[in-house]
């Protein structure tokens, strides 16, 4: 190997260019992980969508939905999930904010409030569960929406313990500059539980009250 000039060139003439003095880690688009938790969310988003064509799918089939004189599920307990899910974009935005200028404090503050958000939804959901007037195995319809439901409880679990193994690294360590990284690549990650939630609701609540 050519040995390099004070100028930054090699003995050659080739330049080189220095990069030791340039950050080990970058957020948003910038990411590796971004894409990485981007390219997760669209695959999962493919089963949601999925999921839902084979609810529409199973409709179609049915002269009443729901059938065999089923009730739809209660509205008051998912309608109050649905605001508290909503209500959780807060904390999450403000520790991604925070995670993006590196500020360790309200890191720790707004995760801790995010987690208690995440439980308080968790325990809803139980509920919601109570309330779906139908069970997973009585027809077609309470299969199609237990899948639904536990789909997506499955990706609030997945992130509530996402997020309790950030949180301890946060509180136990110093965190370093791509631990924030995860602390906004998680946040991320939390819009997509959001957004697929909408959906979600209007197909398991609102669709068999008018359709």
């Amino acid at each position: 190997m050519n040995a390099q000039t004070a100028n930054g060139q090699t003995a050659n003439g080739q330049t080189v260019i220095d990069v030791s003095s340039l950050p080990d880690h970058a957020y948003g688009q910038r990411s590796i992980l971004w894409w990485a938790t981007l390219g997760f969310c669209l695959i999962e988003g493919t089963a949601f969508v999925l999921v839902l064509v084979s609810y529409f799918y199973l409709r179609g089939k049915t002269d009443a939905w729901p059938p065999d004189g089923v009730k739809p599920p209660d509205l008051v307990w998912g309608t109050f999930n649905t605001l508290l899910l909503l209500a959780s974009c807060l904390p999450n935005q403000w520790a991604k904010e925070a995670a993006e200028h590196e500020e360790t404090a309200p890191v720790r503050q707004w995760l801790i409030v995010a987690l208690v958000f995440g439980y308080a939804f968790s325990a809803v959901r139980a509920l919601e569960f109570t309330t779906l007037n139908v069970s997973w195995d009585t027809n077609a319809y309470g299969s199609i929406v237990w899948a639904l439901m536990f789909l997506h409880t499955t990706h609030i679990v997945t992130d509530i313990a996402d997020t309790v193994v950030l949180t301890a690294l946060i509180l136990t360590r110093e965190p370093s500059g791509r631990r924030f990284v995860d602390v906004s690549e998680n946040s991320f990650y939390w819009y997509f539980v959001v957004l697929t939630w909408l959906p979600i609701y209007a197909v398991v609540y609102i669709a068999p009250r008018l359709l």
